[in-house]
This record gives C-alpha cells, structure tokens and sequence, in this order.
C-alpha cells in the first residue's frame, strides 16, 4: 500500500491521538528491546488478588481521573476513570505511564544534604530530625535577623491546600515572596481583573461552542486537559462546529482543525482586532451586551476628565483589514469572511495561550482575543468564556501575625507583583533571576521549591542557574531528581504521586469548579514524608504565633477537615464539585462601571502601541537572519516533571533520534541555509547554541525555525536524561510594560551546518 505525505501525517496525528484516549501503542514504536529488558523496577507482579484504587493524577496540569489496577500491594497499571469531569474515563501519556514515575530509578529514596558544587549532583543520605533541624535553624536565623522578607516559595500553581500551607507558611514567617511558575492563567488572571473586576480562573465551554477561534493555543497539543480536548475535538467534528486555528506552524491543533490560518508570529493581537473592526463596522455584534453591560465601547472620560477614544473607534480607525493583513500575512478577505461567521454564530468562543499555555504572553493578546467574546456577548454564557470564581473551599483561620510577620510582609515583592508597577499580578516569577542577578546580596537568602522546576521550566536556564548560585540555602521537596533539585543544598522528598492524600482543584480550563481527591494507591515506597506534613512541622519547630497557625496534627487532618462534609463523598466517588452557577450580566462585573470594560483606563494605549509581540531583543538581523520559535507536542511533557522511558519511545522520530534532537525549518529556508533534511546543524541564538538535527517541514513558515519543549533534561532515568535540548536555554523573556509578564515568542537565531 503507498503511502502519501498526507496520508503519513495523518497516520501521524491519529497515533498522537490514540495515545491519549487508549493505551500507549507500544507496539507501534521502532525499538522494541525497551519494552523486554527486565529492569528491576519493572511491575512484575507474584500472582495475587486483584483490586482496583480510583484516584487523581498529580504529574500533568490536566489532573487526570485515574483508575489503578492493583495486585496485592503492587501497582501494575494505570487507566482512566469513567465519569471523573474532563478527562472521563481517559488519561494522558504522562498519567498513564505513571507506574515508571512511581517505581523508577530517579525516586530520591531518603533526605540529602548536597556535599558537592551547586548542580554537580553530589549529596550525601541525612536523617529526617537532621535535615528539619537544619532548615528550622536556617529560618529561625533570618527571622532573627529581621530578614523574613528574604524567605521564597516557588510552587507550580497557587490552588489547593499544598500551595496554601506554603502561602500561609510565608505569610506567618513574615515573606511577600510566594511565587508560581508562568502560565497562560497569568494574562486571563489580569484580564478578568482589568476588564471584568473579578478575581478569577477562565473555564471554556468547548463541548457547547458552535464555533471557536484559537490563536494559537495547542487544543491538542496539551492545552488544559489533554484527554478532554481530544474527545472535544472528536465532539467537533461530529457535530460540525468550526474550528479555525492561527498560528505559524501546522502543530496537531492546526492539522485537525476545520481552518489552519497560517500567520505571522506574534502578531494574534492585531488580528483578532482586525475580526473585531468587521464585526463593528458591520453591525454585528451582540447590541444587548455591549449597549446595557459594557463600558467604554464608545468615547469616554478619564479620570482627569479628558474624552478618550472608545474601543470602537480605536478599531474603526486603526485596524482596517487591508492594513491588518499586511501585517498578520493573513488576507483581508480571509479576515472578513472569519469575523461575520464567528459573529453570527450561536455560541461562538476565542481564546489565546500558545501551545500548551506554559509561557504567559503579551496582556495585549489576552485583552484584544477577550474582547471578541465581549463584542458577541459570550461571556458566562453557554458555550463562552466563564470567570470562575478561585477555589474558595480552603476556609482556614486568618493567622494571627506578630510584629516580625507584619513588617517582613510589608515589604514589596522580590518579583514586583502586586507592586504599582504591576498591579495586577499576582506572581512574576520569569523576574526574580534579573531581581537577583543585580543585586549585591540576592534578596532571597532561602528558598523553597516544592512542585516546580525553574532551572528547567524558566527562560533563560542560564541566568537562571547564575541567580540560583546565589542564593545561600535552597530547599527543594522534590520526589524525583530534577534540573532545580541538583541546586538545592536540602532535599525533603515528597511522597510519590501514588503514595500519597492531595486535593486537586479543577483541570485548567475546564467550565464547572471541581475539586478531585489524590489518593495514596501503595504505602511510601522509601524514606520520604509527605510535604503538607513536612510544612506543618516546620510551623511547630518555628514555635510561637507559626505554630499556632498550623494547629493540625498532620496533613491528612489538614485535609479532612478543609473538605469538611465532601471528604465522604470525595472518598467515594473521586471528586466533587461545587455548587456554581455564573451570575447573570447585571450581576456579573466588578468594575468601577459594574460594567464589562472594553478599554480598561491602565491597559489602553501603551498596551496598544506595543504592537506585535515582541520577539527578544538582543541579536542583530544580520548575525541571526531566522527566528526560533518553541512548540509544544502532546508526547512530550514541557512541565517540572518529564516523560516516563516508555513515554520517550513514542516521540516520532523526526521530533527526536537517539539523543538528538529535530527543529523544523520550511524548505525554502533550508534550501537558503544549504540544509537537507537530517544533516546535523548548530542553531545559535543570543542565548547560547546546541546542536540539532534539521528536519525540512511544509508546515512552516519561511524563516522560522521551531523548536519543541521538554527535551534535554539535565536530570533523571537514562533514558531522559541529555535527550536533545531545553528550548529554554536558548531562549529568554520580554518583559511586558503593562503586565510584567514574559511576552515573548520567539527570539533571533541561525542555523548552519555543523
């Protein structure tokens, strides 16, 4: 049978798609001696009874309903668990390879105390009462000092009780500094506070939307709940919704959508506001909305009293498709006939956070793609954008605080969120290696990391390791060996995902709050302690008012009575989820208006000069004459924690081969380079340089060269480690004038023949 190009990809994208919704194809990988080594840690099971353990995953962002089949107390395999909202009986690559992440040789088996250079991976085993002595010690010290400001958390997200013991710790001891890592929730979490006065999360009503427009968000590309989004996807085509996909690349998302529209990196923004001058001029946007609930749609008054321009207007005058066109690459006639199908839908939805969403992006991006939805009136509706409100079931005890807590809280944030600069933010993480780097004494003198992988996962990893060098003590809670763990002086181990109670708030993205239960499958496999107890003692062996805050015995107490009255229910059926039904239009804003605000007074004509998104600016055209733009992919976990073996030997192998990596260039540029496909090539960016491997690809734009995350891990199994390399090395953030947030999407680069 002959085989096409066409007919490859779709083979291609339909493997991809299998792998999330069945069991990982093993049988289709090229190397099948992986899966016949007899590997000490492998799940071979004596015959035994066989029982079954319903729990929630904790290794990807999607927080997959997960079933574990069990033989006697062995693990033997994961799948997902019917009915759980989101993923519904299915499971991505990442959870479904889980039983390796739990019975793997990267597993820190006990307490280490590093006795080697930072990074070199040299620590020594250290009992429990030794290591906590020591950072009580360290704590107590600062806090004498009268430098509980320089205390810093680092976690992954803020929700759930494990992030808020941290919060709350840092908050007793007297430190601003408690930080999450980057994400596309940043730039809704400023927009639903700019345009709608609400604190909030985004959920999208996908399964109910008659038509979508994504601007660059990889629906399957890992994007919320991966196993949601395929079945979504599978939803789409059944029922025939539209989708229409802008982005640079042919990703999956783009391959799958009803629509790609190939357009010019970072230029989303101007774009979507190109759709929203149609949908004006043309009179088709939603008259109720934007006339009775809406501010600031036509000309206005500041508060000096100066009549400004209103959303309409700016518009009108400035995004004229023709000019929209030259700049996007898109055609107006493409513009136009997108913009009156997407406004005369009934349950039409936008949204933007590239890729997976692990990098922020511009707050112009978020303001002008929400603004869509806001002229079509799809705001807390069905099928639109829903602001949810923040997990508010955590109803502990305001602490009480002593005089030390009180003037070390006082003291603005290392990262500026929340400062007058950046009101808005909440974390800016992506800025504390610069805040460190030019200082004298890094500001933060411990730090806390438990759940999250900067030196991996932060651009830049370079700076990132200098500012790290820096700082006197870092604590890491790590259960798996990782890229930030090999700088820490202590590490805790937390228990593995499976050894473990947690409460998961609701996968990103999803339309309905909902709280998901972790439950411990197996006992704890090695000398490791759960972190929520780990932070409760801390508290007791800090005495006084800290003590006084945690007055739980344990974390399982902790836990129970947090839940309350679900903790039954949750013990039972895996989850539960809040009562919550969005308020109506005249009830639904915040603002100073009460009103949803389509030109919020701070965000309005700095954000808007800004213009395209920025690519990085350092390097010249001359010396980097491409552009490096990263991607992500669905088999390839870009988060703290990487991919399981088995994981790694579904990646095609014209993403990886061996050890090398591939980056995707258009032939016309590989042909300008003197590049054939597969020829080992140096790409070189202002950040640094890594061999690579081309692979020539039509899905892309000339002069680009894409890039995918989660290769080259520093750490872990053999069979992950050195693969390739971080994306994040080679690349570094843009600070976002208004936001604060880490703009960039790409940065200058070459590629030559090595």
């Amino acid at each position: 049978m002959k085989i096409d190009r066409r007919s490859f990809l779709s083979l291609g994208l339909g493997v991809a798609a299998g792998s999330v919704l069945s069991p990982l194809p093993w049988k289709l990988t090229d190397d099948l001696s992986i899966w016949t080594q007899t590997w000490p840690w492998t799940p071979v099971p004596k015959d035994g009874a066989v029982h079954y353990v319903h729990s929630v995953s904790t290794l990807c962002s999607g927080g997959c309903g997960i079933q574990v089949r069990k033989v006697d107390d062995r693990a033997i395999k994961i799948e997902g668990m019917e009915g759980y909202p989101g993923s519904d009986g299915k499971a991505c690559n990442q959870c479904l390879a889980g039983i390796q992440k739990l019975y793997g040789p990267d597993h820190i088996q006990t307490p280490l105390k590093r006795v080697g250079n930072r990074g070199e991976g040299r620590f020594a085993p250290i009992s429990w009462d030794e290591a906590m002595s020591m950072v009580a010690e360290q704590l107590k010290k600062l806090r004498t000092e009268g430098k509980s400001q320089t205390l810093g958390c680092v976690v992954e997200r803020e929700y759930g009780t494990i992030p808020q013991l941290f919060k709350r710790f840092a908050k007793v001891y007297g430190s601003p500094n408690f930080m999450t890592m980057p994400s596309y929730l940043d730039g809704y979490e400023q927009i639903f506070k700019i345009m709608q006065g609400e604190e909030a999360i985004p959920g999208f009503d996908l399964e109910n939307a008659d038509y979508i427009l994504s601007f660059g968000s990889g629906l399957v590309e890992g994007w919320g709940s991966a196993p949601r989004m395929f079945q979504a996807n599978s939803l789409w085509k059944e029922k025939g919704v539209p989708v229409v996909q802008f982005e640079p690349r042919l990703s999956n998302t783009a391959a799958k959508a009803t629509q790609w529209v190939p357009i010019n990196p970072g230029a989303e923004a101007i774009l979507a506001l190109g759709l929203a001058h149609v949908i004006i001029k043309e009179n088709l946007f939603h008259y109720d909305f934007v006339n009775r609930y809406s501010a600031r749609f036509e000309a206005w008054e500041d508060g000096q009293g100066t009549e400004q321009k209103g959303f309409k207007d700016r518009v009108l005058d400035r995004y004229d498709p023709r000019y929209v066109s030259r700049v996007t690459g898109v055609p107006s006639s493409q513009i136009e006939k997108i913009a009156r199908e997407f406004a005369k839908a009934e349950s039409p939805i936008a949204l933007c956070g590239r890729g997976a969403g692990h990098t922020p992006g511009a707050i112009f991006e978020f303001h002008a793609v929400h603004a869509l939805n806001g002229l079509v009136g799809n705001i807390n509706r069905k099928g639109g954008v829903w602001a949810l409100p923040k997990p508010d079931y955590i109803a502990w005890p305001e602490p009480a605080l002593d005089e030390v807590a009180k003037k070390g809280g006082d003291t603005p944030r290392v990262d500026g969120a929340g400062t007058e600069t950046y009101p808005a933010a909440s974390s800016l993480t992506h800025r504390l290696p610069a805040m460190i780097n030019d200082a004298e004494e890094s500001p933060i003198q411990v730090l806390l990391v438990h759940g999250a992988n900067p030196c991996y996962c932060l651009p830049d990893t370079e700076t990132v390791r200098a500012a790290f060098e820096k700082i006197p003590c870092i604590v890491s809670f790590a259960s798996h060996m990782d890229e930030t763990a090999l700088m820490a002086d202590l590490i805790l181990p937390d228990h593995g995902h499976l050894e473990k109670y947690q409460d998961v708030p609701a996968p990103e993205g999803l339309s309905v709050p909902v709280i998901g239960l972790a439950r411990p499958v197996v006992a704890p496999l090695y000398d490791t302690r759960h972190v929520g107890d780990t932070v409760i003692q801390l508290a007791k062996a800090m005495g006084g008012g800290m003590a006084d805050s945690f007055p739980w015995k344990n974390y399982e107490e902790c836990l129970r009575k947090t839940l309350g009255q679900h903790w039954k229910t949750m013990e039972e059926k895996g989850w539960f989820s809040p009562d919550f039904s969005g308020p109506d239009w005249n009830e639904a804003f915040e603002t100073p208006t009460r009103n949803f605000v389509f030109i919020p007074e701070r965000y309005g004509k700095d954000t808007e000069e800004a213009g395209v998104s920025p690519i990085e600016v350092e390097g010249d055209p001359i010396t980097f004459p491409m552009v490096m733009i990263p991607f992500d992919h669905v088999r390839i976990a870009a988060g703290p924690v990487g991919n399981a073996p088995f994981v790694m030997k579904t990646i095609e192998d014209t993403l990886l081969r061996d050890k090398d990596i591939f980056v995707q260039v258009h032939p016309k540029t590989a042909g300008k380079a003197g590049l054939e496909e597969g020829v080992l090539a140096v790409l070189s960016t202002p950040k640094g340089s890594a061999k690579v491997r081309v692979h020539v690809y039509d899905g892309i734009q000339p002069g680009l060269v894409a890039v995918p995350r989660g290769l080259g891990r520093g750490s872990g199994d053999e069979f992950m480690a050195d693969k390739g390399v971080n994306v994040n090395r080679l690349i570094g953030p843009v600070e976002d004038p208004v936001s604060g947030l880490n703009a960039a999407w790409g940065i200058r680069a070459n590629l030559t023949i090595a």
